[in-house]
């Protein structure tokens, strides 16, 4: 079983910063390679959409609300992820979620962590 642990969220101005974290517990008995691990957020009535991904390989992607404000980072020796939000804003306020793609077993989720924007 693959086990990913967040960061703590919380509480920031607009404009304000805040970083998040994710690591795979490294509790699975089984070995296995994660081949990528992102971030994706659900505001209150929304559907989980897609803020960033970095590869095993070092490969980033972005949703477009949030190029030039966030940036993701990862250490894939220890299947750790990074989120670095900038330049915060009301519409940011969501439950954030960490993602891992194990190759050969699926996708696996964090339990999710609040982010809450206050304008």
């Amino acid at each position: 079983q693959v086990q990913l642990v967040e960061s703590r969220g919380g509480l920031v101005q607009a404009g304000g910063s805040l970083g998040l974290s994710c690591a795979e517990s490294r509790n699975s008995r089984r070995a296995f390679s994660i081949d990528a691990m992102g971030w994706y957020r659900q505001a209150p009535g929304k559907q989980r959409e897609l803020v960033a991904t970095i590869s095993s390989g070092g490969s980033t992607t972005y949703a477009d609300s949030v190029k030039g404000r966030f940036t993701i980072s990862g250490n894939s020796g220890k299947n750790m992820v990074y989120l670095q939000m900038d330049s915060l804003k009301s519409e940011d306020t969501a439950v954030y979620y960490c993602s891992a793609v194990v190759r050969g077993m699926g996708t696996y989720w964090g339990q999710g962590t609040q982010v809450t924007v206050s304008s």
